[in-house]
């Protein structure tokens, strides 16, 4: 059966050769006569996927030993929650820049834990741009937050000014997109369904220094510093989920960021002039300097003439175009496994419909 062209935002698509090899460790692994679904999470096996993929998060992010490399489950929504447990107190306000839907839950989910201080937020502008950086952070900040790409709006962060206070970051759906310098971070953290591989497990790192400001009691499954001395395996781990991470950061290394970056800027380059020259599809975000690269947001005339889109996009065997259940629309994911023939073909589906329906 022909595999679909699949745009969708999360779970996402993964290049065919991580399929492929996934797919046979499931079968077996490593000739130990085990799935990859089977093997111990203390065994030594599981104990080298761990060691390999901490090092080429490292080596990828270009950080040193000074920085903590965690796998935990519980996804983006428990990093909300575990962020202030760990980093925030009583003493200690949190800053966060609301600049999406992943944003302000985040601030939501840390106002549980600590005082919260939204510090700029375009929730006013419906999230349609990026919101002016603050003039001023307080050096009282326990932490500034923010959403490095935002999924649902199609806005992204290319640049971030310094902060004065320990920077942390979700890349959840950026994360190794492009060049960067992750040094700028105290701590960063991706949900694992985009550009890390299989949903189920969540990279979380963290520069050593954070972790002796954990100051509130914080069960050990919440606490950073024992998932540190752990090894990530305080409990049973995801084992097929790190080590579908593990053949994403391989591929990854092997495609190299330079390139990764040269491909995801063409992508939506082609998408976003398709867009810009239409005179049906209209782009979310108007702000060039703000769009994003792995999510572009669109919509249609009509909702007759989007319901006639997506109709369209089946039949040529497009999948995951449909916007976000809150803002609808349409959202085209670009990450790092869309290859650029697979734009090429939905812009040419898009002048096709345009050609029929202008």
């Amino acid at each position: 059966m022909e595999r679909k062209l699949n745009f969708n935002a999360g779970p996402a698509a993964l290049p065919g050769s991580v399929l492929q090899e996934a797919a046979a460790a499931v079968h077996e692994y490593k000739n130990t006569g085990l799935s990859i679904l089977e093997l111990p999470h203390r065994s030594k096996e599981f104990a080298d996927i761990v060691a390999e993929s901490k090092q080429l998060v490292k080596e990828l992010c270009g950080l040193d030993d000074s920085y903590e490399v965690l796998w935990l489950q519980g996804g983006g929504r428990l990093q909300f929650c575990m962020v202030p447990m760990n980093f925030a107190s009583e003493f200690l306000s949190a800053g966060y820049i609301d600049s999406g839907h992943w944003a302000e839950e985040a601030s939501e989910y840390a106002a549980y834990y600590g005082d919260v201080q939204v510090l700029a937020s375009s929730k006013e502008q419906k999230y349609n741009c990026l919101p002016a950086w603050p003039e001023t952070v307080s050096q009282q900040l326990a932490y500034l937050h923010l959403t490095t790409n935002n999924t649902i709006y199609g806005t992204q962060w290319h640049k971030v000014p310094n902060a004065g206070v320990p920077l942390i970051a979700d890349m959840s759906s950026d994360i190794l997109s492009m060049q960067r310098d992750y040094t700028q971070y105290a701590m960063f953290y991706a949900a694992a369904q985009k550009n890390l591989g299989a949903a189920g497990t969540a990279l979380a790192v963290i520069r050593k220094d954070m972790l002796k400001r954990i100051v509130r009691p914080v069960a050990p499954m919440l606490n950073y510093n024992e998932q540190v001395k752990q090894n990530s395996i305080l409990n049973t781990a995801n084992v097929f989920g790190v080590y579908t991470s593990l053949l994403m950061l391989r591929w990854t290394k092997e495609k190299g960021i330079v390139n990764i970056e040269q491909e995801n800027r063409q992508k939506a380059g082609m998408l976003y002039d398709a867009l810009d020259n239409s005179r049906i599809f209209t782009p979310y975000v108007m702000t060039k300097a703000h769009r994003s690269m792995m999510n572009v947001c669109f919509t249609a005339k009509t909702p007759e003439q989007e319901k006639a889109f997506v109709a369209m996009c089946e039949e040529n065997n497009i999948t995951g175009i449909k916007g976000h259940r809150s803002v609808g629309g349409f959202r085209v994911s670009l990450y790092n496994a869309i290859p650029v023939s697979s734009v090429a073909t939905l812009v040419d589906i898009m002048k096709q419909f345009e050609a029929l329906n202008a």
